[in-house]
């Protein structure tokens, strides 16, 4: 029995509109402002799907977790405002308005849709990707598998998702600050997220919706809202 349910992914921007604008083109959901200077991405369901959360602090580290869309080609990206970071045989690696990284895979012909796959950076070496996507796996579900040769695990078919997939790939790099994309999950059993190694950072509310922020073992920020 998993722990939780996946909610929603949340981005930490300096600019709701300009970051919105963006992430409306290249996941083409409808964006809506707040009176507040947030915003928030509803996908055709009607289903809000990215909260885009402004922050005081900018942007100052490579994204540990990071999207990869699937796109017409890299123009698209190019078009919307997004910067080119490097280009690699399969995908390319730009950087959105708000200079978040992230992946967008050209696809020739019809695709089902545009959210393809959330990216988490891990430590490099022995099991650790293994490690934390079967944790993940046990928090919302779906199941794991490992590319040894390539160096990553993903957790796929996780349920109410929209992203294909979570992958966990090493890198040299430690992690020194606040992620500033988290996923937020729903749960009836705080404690036992608790119990399976999740750390409680603080506790928060606004407007008489409450949630806790957590982290993962890798130190991984997550809300979970108990409704």
């Amino acid at each position: 029995m998993v722990l939780a349910r996946f909610k929603d992914l949340c981005i930490d921007v300096a600019d709701a509109n300009a970051s919105g604008e963006y992430w409306s083109t290249m996941l083409g959901w409808s964006l809506e402002l707040h009176d507040d200077g947030d915003a928030h991405l509803r996908d055709d369901a009607g289903r809000i799907q990215v909260w885009l959360n402004v922050v005081p602090e900018p942007k100052s580290v490579k994204n540990r977790v990071h999207i990869d869309v699937n796109a017409e080609s890299v123009q698209r990206a190019i078009d919307a405002g997004a910067r080119v970071d490097r280009e690699l045989p399969r995908w390319t690696v730009l950087l959105d308005p708000d200079g978040q990284e992230h992946c967008v895979f050209p696809r020739e012909g019809a695709f089902e849709k545009r959210a393809y796959e959330l990216g988490w950076d891990c430590a490099e070496g022995g099991q650790a990707g293994h490690e934390l996507a079967t944790w993940w796996a046990d928090v919302v579900g779906g199941s794991v598998g490992d590319n040894p040769e390539e160096g990553f695990s993903w957790v796929q078919d996780i349920p109410e998702c929209v992203w294909d997939s979570f992958d966990f790939g090493g890198v040299p790099e430690p992690k020194t600050a606040k992620n500033r994309i988290h996923v937020d999950v729903r749960t009836d059993d705080l404690d036992a997220l608790v119990a399976h190694g999740a750390t409680v950072l603080r506790a928060q509310g606004d407007g008489g919706i409450g949630w806790t922020v957590l982290a993962d073992p890798a130190g991984n920020e997550f809300c979970a809202f108990t409704d």
